[in-house]
């Protein structure tokens, strides 16, 4: 398929695992492909991998200033946005008593933050073409409370709801925005942490028994990013291999 033939697309936290993985995919498809990443050693390496127009951008997202240069270089090189995908963000371990404001701040910084920065400057240039699809990456862990993440827990619940209010928001000009809230996922940066020890627990409570990885999360990704969506929005939708069923 080449449904993105002609579009052009953000996708944050590009430089590996799930952005990494929707990246190649919606360039496999057509797209022009902005691969974002604080790594930007890792977004311009995505970006070659993908070849054509596609290019990298080394961005902190939680940076106000660097995500108003990040789109302003999308404007200049592209002219336009059709589809941005907000992956990027911090997974930390840390329990309960051992969460500090600091800590805390971290992660909200990335995760809620630098959402709303790069959809602020994002729908500003989808507006000016009446047309755009944002898929913002919740978590499955926002509905099953999972320990030792209680900053990142509350991060990707704003996610969500942040998700809805701005369909309202945006619905006017068709772009819609949905979410998606994956479960735990073999990746790089989650083979890193003790999260790699859960995913036995995890494929218990699966409907589906197996270990995720990112390309079991990019069709629905894709989907919600091509035009056949274009009739929902305000979405979230949960690639878990059924742990959770809402």
């Amino acid at each position: 398929m080449r449904r993105f033939e002609g579009r052009v697309a953000v996708v944050s936290g590009a430089a590996q695992g799930m952005g990494r993985a929707v990246a190649e995919r919606l360039g496999q498809e057509g797209a022009t492909v902005v691969a974002v990443d604080i790594n930007g050693d890792g977004a311009n390496a995505a970006a070659k991998a993908i070849g054509g127009k596609s290019f990298g951008v080394a961005c902190d997202i939680g940076d106000e200033d660097a995500v108003a240069k990040l789109f302003q270089s999308v404007a200049s090189k592209c002219g336009k946005l059709d589809v941005l995908v907000n992956n990027a963000a911090i997974v930390p371990f840390v329990k309960w008593d051992e969460l500090t404001f600091k800590e805390w701040r971290r992660v909200l910084r990335v995760n809620l933050d630098g959402l709303y920065l790069m959809c602020r400057a994002g729908s500003d240039l989808m507006r000016k073409n009446n047309y755009g699809r944002i898929v913002n990456f919740s978590s499955n862990s926002i509905f099953a409370g999972t320990p030792n993440m209680a900053h990142y827990v509350a991060s990707k619940g704003g996610v969500l709801t942040f998700t809805r209010a701005l369909a309202t928001e945006l619905g006017g000009y068709k772009i819609t925005v949905n979410s998606v809230c994956p479960g735990l996922t073999d990746t790089e940066g989650v083979q890193q942490t003790p999260h790699k020890e859960a995913f036995g627990f995890v494929e218990m409570l699966q409907a589906i028994k197996g270990v995720g990885k990112p390309t079991d999360i990019v069709p629905a990704v894709a989907f919600l990013a091509s035009e056949e969506a274009h009739w929902i929005t305000g979405q979230a939708l949960a690639v878990d291999a059924g742990m959770v069923r809402w």
